[in-house]
């Protein structure tokens, strides 16, 4: 396994006033409502962590494990299911928390195969939004940030398992200072 050098474009400084704005966000818009947080394994689990301890109104959390970058830099376009919900989710209010969209063809899965388990409301919450990948559309209805085309790690997310422990959003960049 080769290591990479890190170029940080956000800090976990920005992360955490960022995650506490949508935690904001979302306390408004379920008022007086219970949630589900649905998290989007394995990257969004420091995001789901973090905006859970920042949201006020009262939150179940469950997990859906997702696979379609199969340890490369780009996704495959072919969402695997890697582990199903534990509870049901009709009549409640679910946020998929993701920490990035890209393609949107893996969270265009998602909603419709969601949708079939009738929740009352099915909302998007996503730490990075990349538009210039987008292939397929969808509607996010909490964005953290919009980059650019950039390969990140971070808080979350990794590559090849690796670097997920950082705590800020990082580019990889070879020894020689190109990024991957």
């Amino acid at each position: 396994m080769t290591f990479f050098n890190l170029k940080e474009i956000l800090s976990a400084k920005q992360i955490s006033d960022r995650v506490i704005e949508l935690a904001k966000k979302i306390d408004e818009d379920f008022a007086g409502q219970h949630i589900v947080l649905l998290c989007i394994l394995k990257g969004s689990f420091v995001f789901i962590a973090d905006l859970a301890r920042a949201i006020t109104v009262p939150v179940t959390i469950d997990f859906l494990g997702v696979q379609s970058y199969n340890g490369d830099t780009k996704s495959s376009g072919v969402v695997q299911i890697t582990q199903d919900l534990t509870t049901s989710i009709t009549d409640r209010h679910v946020i998929i928390v993701e920490d990035i969209v890209d393609t949107g063809l893996t969270i265009h899965y998602l909603i419709n195969m969601l949708l079939t388990r009738n929740p009352k409301t099915l909302k998007i919450c996503s730490l990075l939004y990349k538009p210039s990948k987008v292939i397929k559309p969808v509607d996010i209805d909490y964005i953290g940030f919009t980059i650019n085309d950039l390969f990140v790690v971070g808080y979350g997310l990794d590559y090849k398992q690796y670097y997920r422990n950082f705590p800020g959003i990082n580019i990889l960049e070879k020894e020689e200072n190109d990024s991957i």
